[in-house]
C-alpha cells in the first residue's frame, strides 16, 4: 500500500512539475526580482516638457511667408 501511495504521489508531482517550476523555480524568482526593480523606476516628465518647449521655440523662430509677401 505504501509503495502504491508513493507511486501515486510521484506521478502527481511528475505531472504537475512544469506548473510548479513555473511558480517556484528560478524563472519565477527572476521575474519577481525584475518586477521589484521595475517598480522602483520613476518616469521623468520634466524632460518631455522641456523638449516640447524647445520644439515650440524652434517653430516660433522659423521664417514664414505672410499673405502680403505673396501678393507682391
Amino acid at each position: 500500500m505504501i509503495a502504491l501511495l508513493v507511486g501515486a504521489v510521484a506521478a502527481v508531482i511528475g505531472a504537475e512539475w512544469p506548473r510548479l517550476s513555473a511558480r517556484f523555480g528560478n524563472e519565477a524568482r527572476e521575474r519577481r526580482e525584475r518586477a521589484r526593480r521595475k517598480s522602483q523606476l520613476k518616469l521623468l516628465r520634466t524632460e518631455t516638457e522641456e523638449f516640447a518647449a524647445s520644439v515650440e521655440r524652434d517653430l516660433d523662430q522659423l521664417p514664414t511667408i505672410e499673405e502680403t509677401d505673396r501678393k507682391s
